[in-house]
């Protein structure tokens, strides 16, 4: 089994102690042991443009909390945050693990209706993880929406991944779109998904409605959390189902080949 737990709420634009102080309490508030506790898409600062004021290195002040925050639940955090390298601009998920070690992955696709693309570099990689017998695959946001870039590799009669994560700062007006792409990108690749978004105003007056949610592998909600409900939960997830399930459906077998070429 393994326990995911995740944070849906409001955060305070461009303001990073209270942003930290704020998913503090949330964690230390967790009911149970999460293995993993998943926070939105630049949880500290919100999806903000203001990349030479707002960024970090990889040994600065949010670094260092996950560092303490993943160490003291003895569970991994991630979250993405606005890191500064070579003189450029990432938006960079971290997994965190309570060793202090740590994996990243840079969003690949920025969002250009909000010009994310003109402040940020995007990233060359995927990263899968291997955790407590799990292989796990997070992403960032807009990423949701190009199904190549997530599709679960099967090669060797093992699949490239087990957990799909997607943490993002996705607004309301585009719900319908969050809400029909997740039980997608479970459905197709065949694991299980979660996504984990914000809820409430941003400081450019953009809505967010949350609607986080946990999926099998069948695209079917496994969560409780409620669109626009300042809430944490975790869920529990079963990986003989999903391997049975795999073995009963095998439709991986006949899967297309292919390659992406950056």
């Amino acid at each position: 089994m393994l326990h995911i737990g995740f944070i849906q709420t409001k955060l305070f634009w461009q303001d990073k102690p209270s942003n930290l102080s704020w998913f503090e309490e949330k964690i230390n508030k967790f009911i149970g042991k999460p293995d993993i506790i998943i926070l939105p898409e630049m949880f500290n600062t919100g999806f903000s443009m203001e990349t030479e004021r707002l960024a970090e290195n990889m040994h600065d002040l949010t670094m260092d909390w996950m560092k303490k925050m993943s160490s003291d639940k003895n569970a991994v955090i991630v979250g993405s945050l606005i890191i500064k390298e070579d003189e450029r601009y990432f938006n960079r998920l971290i997994w965190m693990n309570p060793d202090s070690s740590f994996e990243y992955y840079d969003k690949r696709h920025l969002f250009r209706m909000a010009n994310e693309h003109e402040h940020f570099s995007e990233g060359k990689k995927r990263l899968i993880v291997d955790y407590k017998g799990w292989k796990i695959c997070p992403m960032v946001c807009y990423d949701l929406r190009f199904p190549v870039w997530s599709r679960n590799n099967f090669k060797n009669d093992n699949y490239e991944y087990d957990l799909l994560i997607y943490i993002a700062n996705w607004p309301e007006r585009r719900a319908h779109a969050w809400q029909s792409l997740l039980p997608a990108r479970a459905i197709e690749n065949q694991a299980y998904v979660v996504g984990v978004n914000r809820i409430g105003l941003d400081g450019n007056n953009i809505n967010y409605s949350g609607d986080s949610i946990a999926l099998n592998y069948l695209g079917e909600k496994i969560s409780r959390t409620e669109r626009f409900g300042d809430r944490s939960e975790i869920v529990e997830l079963d990986k003989s189902d999903l391997e049975k399930f795999r073995k009963d459906f095998p439709a991986a077998l006949d899967a297309d080949n292919f390659s992406i070429i950056l």
